[in-house]
């Protein structure tokens, strides 16, 4: 993917971004201590990792602003700042402690981002044929309205609570986490080259949906947390580095 980069310190920086994100994520969680029974990774290690990814988002539209695949580069560098801000809120790591419906918005806002990289990429590519675009997307939305029913609304009902604003606010993230899958699926279906980044679509919406189990349903098991993060990470990873695929499609 980053023969595509014509300057070798170019190609350089990204693997190092991509090795120095997977120490960061997956030896968080090897060397992690046992903090409690959900969750082995440092949450300095998470916060770092996708810190690690906006960089590299960034380092990719630097690297391509001057090309075709800038606008979709630039696009989805600031989805993933965005995500950051939500990891940071989830966390409790800014002013005012954590704050699950800032998290929410931070991530639904990031989506759009993501979104619209990849519509107007399509539009550009000429990867618009209405069946693989549509039947995509439609059984994504289904799958992340079914999802949002049975984790939040049912787990809320199961554990006796009356839903509240936050309950009603996951369905719009669901709506969009599942656009994301959606749209980026039907990508994939007409190009292979954006098979990981629909695995990253859908990683993106299991992540969440577990994650989602843990807030409304109680879901728990063994190293939830860290899951939910082995999951979540990797999915991200795959949005920022479809930008090679972009620019291999559309040529520098």
């Amino acid at each position: 993917m980053f023969l595509l980069l014509s300057n070798p310190i170019q190609r350089y920086w990204l693997i190092g971004l991509l090795i120095l994100w997977a120490i960061l994520l997956f030896g968080g969680f090897l060397i992690g201590g046992p903090a409690d029974a959900s969750q082995r990774m440092p949450a300095w290690t998470r916060m770092a990792s996708s810190a690690t990814l906006v960089v590299a988002a960034f380092s990719w539209y630097a690297f391509t602003r001057n090309t075709p695949a800038g606008s979709y580069a630039l696009l989805i560098a600031v989805g993933m700042t965005f995500g950051l801000l939500g990891d940071l809120a989830l966390a409790g790591w800014l002013p005012g402690g954590r704050n699950v419906i800032m998290g929410i918005a931070f991530f639904g806002i990031g989506h759009i981002f993501y979104i619209t990289a990849m519509l107007r990429f399509a539009s550009v590519a000429g990867l618009t044929a209405s069946g693989p675009r549509w039947g995509a997307l439609a059984v994504w939305l289904l799958v992340g309205l079914v999802g949002w029913y049975i984790v939040v609304m049912r787990g809320a009902a199961a554990g006796g609570i009356t839903p509240g604003i936050v309950h009603w606010i996951a369905l719009p993230y669901a709506l969009l986490l599942a656009g994301t899958a959606g749209v980026a699926t039907g990508l994939a279906l007409q190009d292979g080259r954006f098979i990981p980044l629909a695995i990253g679509g859908a990683l993106f919406l299991l992540s969440d949906l577990i994650l989602a189990g843990e807030m409304f349903s109680g879901l728990s098991f063994p190293l939830i947390g860290d899951v939910i993060w082995l999951t979540y990470g990797p999915a991200q990873m795959l949005i920022v580095y479809s930008i090679s695929a972009v620019l291999s499609r559309l040529g520098r």
